[in-house]
């Protein structure tokens, strides 16, 4: 017992895992980090309302909605949206201010070697990245709804998608559905088939005028169908049913059939999750921008981290010019992440490539980046 008690003081008192130099480290990137955030986001919060005041003046837009509803969801949404080029700025500007004052010089002088002065930046980008994956996850989702409702009434001139046409999918395990026109507005389709086949056999046909979602049933995928008419075919006999009403439980509901644009930024990621399977049991093909959705929240966390990493290693040598160097090619480095990360989720949209792929390409890619600057890096 004396001996365990010996190891884990000498574990974690005599050779703490976070020391003092740590916390100085964690306090100036995480303070950097946060500032250099709330300017910029700042900046842009002032460029988009001067952009569309003309919009809000002219639909009449509540101030409390435009502060509340819109804006209140946009510095979240954008600041979660480029989080981890934010975590390498500001790495950037606070490790090439240690790096002049020969802080670092000063570190690495008492024997610490330059993967453990990493240990510092790591633990902050994996705080931020945590905190950015649960944001991402569940809050912002909630925020984005009032947002894109904002912004379709008050800010967006697009035409806004009210129905569908032509909308067929499979519901169930051999039960495919068809509906020629769907108006969201109402939740009512109209011309509505629904086979059920057996093997290679249609063993149910039924066809009916409209289908309508019941909004007030307690009970989900609930929905009234109108003048039907049911052929149940076994072998050679057949079975005609006919009706004005009646209500049956579809496993289909009103947003499966049409998807607005940004819809699967309203969604959290459990939901997100179900959606993308329940989708993809239909055969449903526009799910990529649900999928590219719901691996970029996983990869933006590993991104921070990687982020943090580049930016210690390319400005903690001390240099003649200062940051300027070091922050002009941070900043070459961003765009050419944002250039590469829009690059490969178009490929994945318009040619077929896989979402998980595309999301990931980024990451992989600045990973081998971030490995050749730690090893240029002073040691």
């Amino acid at each position: 017992m004396k001996k365990i008690k010996q190891f884990l003081v000498k574990i974690f008192i005599d050779n703490p895992v976070v020391g003092k130099i740590d916390r100085y480290i964690i306090r100036q990137f995480l303070g950097t980090y946060f500032v250099s955030l709330a300017l910029i986001i700042s900046i842009a919060v002032v460029f988009d309302f001067n952009e569309n005041l003309d919009n809000f003046m002219a639909k009449n837009a509540p101030w409390k909605a435009i502060i509340f509803d819109y804006y209140f969801s946009f510095i979240p949404f954008y600041s979660n949206l480029f989080s981890q080029l934010f975590v390498f700025l500001a790495v950037i500007l606070f490790t090439t201010k240690l790096a002049d004052r020969s802080e670092i010089i000063a570190m690495m002088s008492t024997g610490m070697s330059f993967k453990r002065l990493l240990r510092p930046y790591i633990i902050s980008a994996i705080i931020i990245g945590g905190l950015s994956f649960y944001l991402g996850a569940f809050v912002i989702p909630k925020g984005n709804v009032t947002r894109i409702k904002f912004e379709s009434k008050y800010k967006s001139k697009k035409h806004i998608i009210t129905g569908a046409s032509n909308v067929q999918l499979q519901v169930d395990s051999g039960v495919i559905a068809y509906i020629e026109s769907y108006d969201l507005r109402t939740r009512t389709g109209y011309h509505f088939c629904l086979d059920k086949i057996e093997g290679k056999k249609v063993v149910s046909h039924l066809t009916a005028t409209s289908i309508e979602y019941d909004t007030l049933s307690e009970t989900r995928y609930h929905w009234i169908i109108r003048d039907y008419k049911i052929r149940d075919m076994k072998g050679m006999r057949e079975k005609i049913t006919t009706g004005s009403k009646m209500d049956s439980i579809i496993k289909i509901e009103p947003n499966d059939l049409t998807v607005a644009k940004g819809q699967q930024e309203t969604l959290t990621t459990p939901v997100l999750k179900e959606y993308i399977d329940n989708q993809r049991k239909r055969g449903f093909s526009n799910i990529q921008p649900f999928e590219i959705e719901y691996h970029k929240r996983f990869a933006a966390p590993f991104a921070a981290i990687i982020m943090a990493i580049m930016g210690a290693s390319l400005s903690a040598e001390k240099r003649k010019g200062g940051m300027g160097m070091a922050l002009g090619i941070g900043i070459a480095l961003c765009a050419a992440y944002i250039m590469l990360q829009t690059v490969s989720s178009s490929f994945a949209l318009n040619a077929g490539a896989s979402p998980i792929v595309a999301v990931w390409i980024p990451n992989v890619v600045f990973s081998f980046i971030a490995v050749y600057l730690y090893r240029k890096a002073p040691k």
